[in-house]
């Protein structure tokens, strides 16, 4: 009894637990071999976990994010519809609210996809948690996507938001569904990207609002969700023309109307040509890392 005493005191083993610890660790090892580490599942679980935590983020938030898009598509419905859209009659052969309604969806969508990409990826960086995304397994371009993900999903449920207030003043034609979804997927997906270059950009929350105060709102004022092109002076086309936006809504109200200012392919030539761009900018910016390890 004392020398076993003493022999555990001396933190020695019997030969038998000795043998029992190598063989427990020698099949760790073993395990270890026979499950190795799939970089695809990693970085799926890294996208899924962005693309999760903006979802929950917009929802938990809702009366900040979803509701305010609908309250303001109302007004714009009821004072613009309304009040005026019996003086100003027909546009494009339809009624004014059933003319303007696509417009005011495709707005909606793009502005929210672009705040909330700016919001949370500039909040990531202010509370400097955007460093554990730069130390992961997870390459720039799934970042960017992961991000944009969560743009597309706020875009689309205030989307289904605005079209709800919508039908409660006008009925909206489907002629096109496929042309709808694809000029709402690549418009969401352009103002996602602008967001996330403006958030890798901005040193301050003020240049966060600077974007969609002084350039964003203007473009969509002058971009044909209120009226048709064809209704400006010739030199107010010509500069119409020049307006990304334009072709945006025009893509998406064709979708609804069959009714264009512009030429639907070339609008989504445009789209799709501006996609591209942006995205891989966001790339070489995030390999960069200007912005954030600055």
């Amino acid at each position: 009894m004392t020398k076993s005493y003493g022999t555990i005191l001396d933190g020695e083993s019997r030969p038998e637990e000795r043998g029992a610890g190598t063989g427990s660790s020698n099949s760790l090892v073993e395990s270890a071999a026979a499950e190795p580490l799939h970089l695809g599942r990693v970085r799926w679980i890294g996208f899924k976990t962005i693309v999760t935590r903006e979802y929950q983020r917009i929802i938990r938030i809702w009366t900040q994010t979803i509701l305010p898009s609908a309250v303001t598509q109302a007004l714009y419905f009821a004072i613009f519809g309304s009040l005026l859209g019996s003086r100003i009659g027909a546009m494009g052969g339809f009624g004014y609210m059933a003319y303007m309604a696509p417009g005011l969806i495709m707005m909606a969508v793009n502005i929210n996809s672009y705040s909330n990409v700016v919001s949370s990826f500039y909040g990531a960086k202010f509370g400097k948690h955007v460093e554990e995304l730069l130390v992961s397994p997870l390459p720039s371009w799934l970042i960017v996507s992961g991000y944009v993900t969560g743009g597309l999903v706020r875009g689309a449920l205030v989307g289904l938001a605005v079209t709800g207030v919508s039908l409660l003043f006008t009925h909206l034609q489907v002629q096109h569904p496929l042309i709808i979804a694809s000029a709402a997927l690549l418009t969401s997906i352009i103002f996602a990207l602008c967001g996330f270059l403006n958030a890798l950009f901005a040193k301050n929350f003020d240049q966060v609002n600077i974007i969609p105060t002084f350039v964003l709102t203007p473009l969509y004022y002058f971009g044909g969700v209120f009226y048709s092109v064809s209704l400006l002076p010739h030199w107010a086309q010509a500069i119409s023309y020049f307006n990304p936006i334009l072709y945006m809504v025009n893509a998406f109200r064709y979708g609804f109307l069959s009714v264009s200012d512009v030429s639907v392919i070339g609008a989504f030539a445009i789209m799709v040509g501006a996609a591209a761009v942006l995205f891989i900018t966001s790339i070489v910016v995030m390999e960069k890392g200007a912005g954030i390890r600055e």
